[in-house]
């Protein structure tokens, strides 16, 4: 495998392939990354990662100081699962001078639930995916990029980006990856404390209970199951932001309440300590 930091050096070792299979992350690898490259590797003539923590989806009082940065473990990690070019650029290679101009994606997907609680964060994902996408697709006439599904507004973000800019990247999604109880894996698992760790698993039955009450006959409706599961958590010394029943196409709620043949995704995010968790199911 090779490791690159510049756009330059990254466009070198790309010229000769027709179709790069494109796992970005940032960094600190847990095995749904892995899982990601394994599923886009046989995708592409090429496969590449990148690490770079983007400073322009932190807000001020986010943790962008404190994200863990384990660069030569994850190399480790992404060489033994087949990636074919590590692109690990420093702030300085991506951001030359201040990035002013940025991507804005419609306000209807990316202002409520995490573009809510996060003002701006949707901006700076897209943006630096747009850029990390023209350095690695940059005249390229087809590629693929693989994405967690377990950042699921994320997910439909980009998928939306790539279809309204017409890039020729086929976006796949990959399943939440989790650990044996059900914890969704998170780079930010590691700040949990043992006994936050044992208690974290909460949060997805939680977000399991909800969809099965939604979809109880004579349930009551979503507002009130929500709020009730957004009060278990609270209970046990969790501070909710949502618990929430969306539609996948849109991620609105559903009409006429859960009971609709559309698909339907639970999803929800909670402060465990300092930590912030976010998880979701399709239903």
């Amino acid at each position: 495998m090779k490791i690159v930091q510049t756009i330059a050096e990254l466009r070198d070792c790309l010229s000769t392939f027709k179709r790069p299979a494109f796992v970005p992350t940032m960094g600190n690898l847990h095995d749904g990354h892995i899982a990601l490259v394994t599923q886009a590797k046989p995708q592409g003539d090429v496969t590449v990662s990148s690490i770079f923590v983007n400073r322009l989806q932190f807000a001020p009082h986010e943790d962008f100081d404190t994200y863990p940065r384990t660069l030569d473990a994850d190399a480790e990690r992404l060489k033994a699962a087949g990636c074919d070019v590590l692109f690990a650029p420093r702030e300085k290679d991506l951001y030359p001078e201040p990035q002013t101009y940025k991507v804005h994606p419609s306000s209807e997907l990316a202002d409520i639930l995490e573009g809510h609680f996060r003002p701006g964060f949707f901006i700076g994902v897209s943006t630096v995916v747009f850029k990390l996408f023209s350095c690695v697709f940059a005249g390229k006439p087809e590629g693929v990029a693989a994405f967690g599904k377990k950042d699921y507004q994320q997910l439909m973000v980009i998928r939306r980006m790539v279809q309204q800019f017409a890039l020729p990247i086929e976006i796949m999604a990959g399943e939440t990856q989790r650990a044996p109880d059900g914890l969704a894996l998170s780079s930010r698992n590691g700040y949990l404390s043992p006994e936050q760790r044992l208690e974290a698993v909460q949060l997805s039955i939680a977000l399991k209970a909800l969809g099965e009450a939604a979809k109880a006959p004579g349930a009551a409706d979503l507002a009130s199951l929500e709020e009730q599961a957004m009060q278990t958590l609270a209970r046990r010394g969790w501070k909710p932001d949502y618990l929430t029943v969306r539609r996948r196409a849109d991620l609105q709620p559903p009409r006429g309440g859960a009971a609709t043949a559309e698909p339907l995704v639970v999803l929800g995010a909670a402060r465990l300590g300092t930590t912030r968790l976010i998880d979701n199911l399709e239903i």
